[in-house]
Order: structure tokens, then sequence, then C-alpha cells
């Protein structure tokens, strides 16, 4: 299936959307809103810096619905910066369309730039087509954490990739 889509940086206005699609998908991680909601235009230089990316249906000469998002971390600076995919969602009828490619690629990208030498995902052990995405794009699993999650409790698989 093809699917005309752009990723982008997210903006203020484009929070509600990103709680909507995150409230509508059981297994993403349910953030308070006020999580997101700092994000776009927060302090770029800090020790923490954290990313809000969008997927939207549609061409870059016009704006449609929001079909995607990825969270993205970089903590501190230098050889030491470490970067982190923090959350990761597609709504249902944008999956296997390359979305989720695309913003986990761009989350890469934009932690390559803040410095990050490698970026860490956790991942629900039951999400296979989550983990078979992060094995496509490299990513290397390197734990597990039994009982990380809860509703329904369920074991983390932890991967990393070198960027």
């Amino acid at each position: 299936m093809s699917l005309e889509f752009r990723i982008r940086a997210a903006r203020t206005d484009d929070i509600e959307s990103v709680i909507a699609l995150e409230r509508s998908i059981a297994s993403a991680p349910h953030w308070p809103e006020a999580e997101y909601a700092a994000i776009p235009g927060a302090d770029a230089g800090g020790a923490v810096r954290r990313c809000l990316l969008v997927a939207e249906r549609g061409a870059k000469e016009r704006q449609g619905d929001l079909i995607g998002f990825a969270v993205g971390k970089v903590i501190g600076a230098g050889a030491g910066a470490v970067a982190e995919l923090e959350s990761v969602a597609v709504a249902e009828q944008a999956r296997r369309t390359g979305v989720g490619r695309a913003l986990c690629a761009a989350t890469i990208e934009w932690s390559l730039a803040e410095g990050a030498a490698n970026v860490e995902l956790e991942v629900r052990s039951a999400n296979t087509s989550a983990i078979a995405l992060y094995d496509r794009l490299g990513f290397v699993r390197t734990g597990l954490r039994r009982g990380y999650y809860r509703d329904p409790e369920e074991d983390a698989v932890l991967m990393q990739r070198q960027i």
C-alpha cells in the first residue's frame, strides 16, 4: 500500500492530535499531556534534549491528518551523549506503509545531529512487528527487563544501534 506522508518537527498545535493518537493505541506508552507539550520549543541547549516528530498524511504543500509520531531524547554532550528512541506510534490505518521506519530514521538523524553515537530503546516483548522493524533498522538486542510493562504485564526487550 502506498501512502503519501511527510515527517516534521511537532508544533504546539499538534499536541492535541498526538494525545488522541497515543490514547487510541493500547500498547503505546501513555504519558501526561504536559510531557508532550513541553517538547516543542524547549531549550535546545540543555543537558537533556528531546524531539517530537510527527508524520502527517499528504504532500508538503498541503497539511493532512496526523498518522504517527516519535519522541527522541539525548542526554549529555560530546562522546558521552546517549540517545533514546522513547516512543513511536503509528495509526492503525498507516501501519506497514513506511511511516514507522521514516519516524525512526528521522529520530536517529536528529540524535546524530545532537552528538549521540548510538541510540537505545525498549520495546514490549510481544510487539513482534516493532522488534522486526528495529532489527531491519540495524538495532541489536542487548538485554531484557522482566515484568517492566504493566497493563498487561510484559517484559521489555532492550535494543541498541550505533549511528
